[in-house]
């Protein structure tokens, strides 16, 4: 074979190769049935569409990993599943690219994307994808009978004994301490932006020190009710939802002082591939995508997905007995009445109005969240 031949091939098979890793995007999120429904709904038919290789890695949430990548030039991660909290602080750092509203996809109806998502749905360095709650679930085996009803019952181990679950991590907890010490919802986020608030939040989560099982990833709360080491533990409401519902598990739901979470895609400073990343957003953003993401997530109690007037999903109260009241109690204390970032105007007095506090006051509490703070985990 002529050499200069042969030397062309090489040079062609690398550039080829060059080409081929570059045109690709790594979509980090947080395991589970979520993933899932977000590759088969967003990732995998973004990657087919666009003809870009897609790679997938799982976290436990927080900006360690996120930091570790862009301090050392080493990013290896372009679109992240992020809670709002963490994404402000990443975002404070440096450590994620800024979103432009303009390059989303807008509603059909040519409503702008920025004008098309709930408030806290976009932010600076994040695009929401779904609202969430984190609460306190129990075995209803424990305590048959006499089931907790309000927060302060979390706190109360002489009336509802057994060990308690909360996550290794200050969100929920500290309101959670205040709120069962009489503290309005109102006045919770005032009274912890203080020493003396803090000390009263420690100072209750101390009468309770001893029966705490720390737990770090989403699937643990389950399986600590489930093989009864607590009666009681923080959780998300997805998770233990989907134990009920496809493992049949005798858990129930404490709404009384709920965490709203909002969490959605961030792209990492230093991506490899920016405009890969941009465009998987703005694909997985899409209200269709977003509807569909729920649809086969399949853990949402009593709601369905409505296509009416565009890009808006609506809810539905599923024919499924056991899921309305499940669905009432929400609405009453104060959960959102929509997971994903779009705005849904059958539902939006929702948000502000009936909440108990705690979610309307989400983006002081991601910035009031100590900045070492890297170990959260979902």
């Amino acid at each position: 074979m002529n050499p200069k031949y042969a030397l062309g091939i090489l040079i062609a098979c690398g550039c080829a190769s060059t080409a081929v890793s570059a045109a690709q995007v790594t979509f980090t999120s947080w395991g589970g049935a979520w993933q899932d429904a977000q590759e088969s709904t967003a990732a995998k038919p973004f990657a087919q569409q666009a003809g870009v290789q897609l790679k997938t890695d799982t976290y436990n949430g927080g900006i360690a990993q996120v930091r570790s990548q862009v301090q050392t030039s080493n990013v290896t991660w372009d679109v992240v599943d992020m809670q709002l909290a963490d994404a402000i602080r990443a975002c404070d750092e440096g450590l994620l690219e800024k979103v432009n509203p303009t390059t989303l996809a807008p509603a059909k109806d040519g409503t702008p994307a920025k004008s098309d998502f709930i408030a806290g749905g976009l932010s600076e360095c994040l695009v929401g994808s779904i609202a969430w709650s984190t609460l306190i679930a129990y075995n209803t085996d424990k305590f048959k009978g006499h089931e907790p009803t309000k927060i302060a019952d979390f706190f109360d181990l002489k009336k509802y004994p057994g060990k308690r679950g909360l996550r290794k991590s200050p969100e929920g907890a500290l309101e959670w301490a205040l709120l069962a010490d009489g503290v309005p919802p109102s006045d919770v986020y005032k009274t912890l932006s203080t020493p003396t608030g803090l000390n009263r939040a420690f100072k209750k989560l101390d009468t309770i020190k001893s029966s705490i099982v720390w737990w770090e990833t989403g699937a643990q709360p389950a399986q600590l009710l489930a093989d009864g080491e607590v009666t009681m533990s923080s959780a998300y409401n997805g998770r233990i939802y989907s134990a009920m519902i496809t493992d049949k598990k005798p858990f129930g739901f404490l709404w009384d002082g709920q965490v709203k979470n909002i969490e959605g895609y961030a792209i990492v400073k230093g991506s490899k591939n920016l405009k890969a990343a941009q465009d998987f957003v703005r694909y997985a953003t899409q209200a269709d995508v977003l509807a569909s993401a729920r649809a086969a997530d399949g853990i949402w109690p009593g709601a369905q997905v409505v296509d009416s007037a565009g890009r808006r999903q609506g809810l539905a109260v599923s024919a499924d007995g056991t899921r309305q009241p499940e669905r009432r109690n929400r609405r009453r204390h104060g959960v959102l009445g929509r997971s994903f970032g779009r705005s849904e105007p059958e539902v939006r007095g929702l948000a502000e109005p009936e909440v108990t506090g705690i979610g309307v006051a989400l983006t002081r509490r991601a910035r009031y969240q100590p900045p070492d703070h890297d170990d959260s985990s979902h």
